[in-house]
């Protein structure tokens, strides 16, 4: 599931984190997080509310903002939109900080192989404490995208001051802070992560099992078994996801859930796009647990469901393929 998207999404929203990709941004755990920037109605945008202007007036305005809006970004790496972080207004922070994060997923920019990066950027986040959360998440997300284990102690402070009982409290930072953990995969984190398993906050646990997933050991294996076990249906796929990629046969049990179509479709508020999703999840999970319990399952979606995209992944699961990404 895609930092992110917003990691914090409702479980009918975001119901699996895409082990691949990030939260979320803050977009997917982090249930896991789209990575676009909250829209907030801006002075302007209030105005439009109480007068009518012609279309085409409208529709320039707007052509107009893009257009500048593509040649102020144009150009700017990773160190430009950091310095803007630091020294830009409060509303260019967290704008500049959502950028930030979208140039590091390429990882192409020159800045990246200059040491020095990541201990401003580190520096950065520990100073944003105080800072619009925006900024502070997206951060986050930031370091986790540069995958430095530099970053793993300002992390770990910020998932637990950002804590609901924290000095700096906001779940979504904390959670931002958990999925950068699982990207960086350092085994120094595993501790926390497995303690933040056992959050009374599900988005919080869901985001920590599926963080868990980076890490080999034991305590994260016997914490995601557990989960398994959990009664948030987020939290439950995620960690038998995660045991997917371990190739753990303790995931079928969880997995014959996330491919029963009935199932999903008795789970209030889930839409149709997302049981596809969670089932796609579930057949490229399904492909490589030893357990033969799997096949019908997987048999019957493709023989029957609705769905090309679904009908297709079964297929190529059940030859050991990989699968292409037909339209619905």
């Amino acid at each position: 599931m895609t930092p992110p998207e917003d990691p914090k999404a409702d479980p009918a929203s975001v119901p699996v984190s895409d082990p691949s990709e990030p939260p979320p941004d803050p977009s997917a755990v982090l249930a896991e997080g789209s990575e676009e920037p909250p829209i907030r109605q801006t002075t302007p945008f209030l105005v439009l509310q109480f007068f009518i202007f012609p279309l085409s007036i409208v529709a320039v305005c707007v052509t107009v903002f893009v257009i500048f809006g593509l040649i102020a970004s144009e150009g700017k790496g990773p160190r430009q939109y950091l310095d803007e972080v630091r020294t830009g207004s409060a509303n260019r922070r967290w704008q500049a900080a959502f950028e930030l994060t979208k140039v590091l997923q390429a990882h192409k920019d020159p800045a990246l192989k200059d040491a020095r990066f990541v201990d401003e950027a580190v520096r950065t986040f520990r100073e944003s404490a105080g800072d619009d959360p925006r900024v502070r998440r997206y951060l986050a997300l930031a370091l986790g995208r540069l995958g430095d284990r530099r970053a793993v102690p300002a992390l770990l402070d910020a998932a637990k001051d950002s804590a609901a009982n924290g000095p700096h409290a906001d779940p979504e930072t904390q959670i931002y802070s958990v999925w950068a953990l699982g990207a960086i995969g350092d085994p120094s984190a595993e501790p926390e992560l497995v303690e933040l398993a056992r959050s009374e906050d599900a988005g919080v646990r869901k985001t920590a099992i599926h963080a868990l997933g980076s890490f080999p050991g034991e305590a994260s294996r016997t914490t995601l078994v557990g989960a398994l076990g959990d009664p948030v249906e987020d939290v439950r796929w995620n960690a038998a996801v995660a045991l997917a990629r371990r190739r753990d046969p303790a995931a079928a049990s969880v997995l014959l859930e996330m491919l029963d179509r009935a199932h999903l479709a008795a789970i209030a508020g889930m839409t149709d796009e997302q049981r596809v999703d969670t089932l796609l999840q579930a057949i490229e999970a399904a492909a490589v647990v030893p357990d033969a319990r799997l096949r019908g399952p997987l048999e019957t979606l493709r023989d029957h469901d609705a769905s090309l995209k679904v009908r297709e992944a079964a297929r190529a699961a059940l030859e050991g393929r990989p699968a292409v990404s037909p339209a619905s």
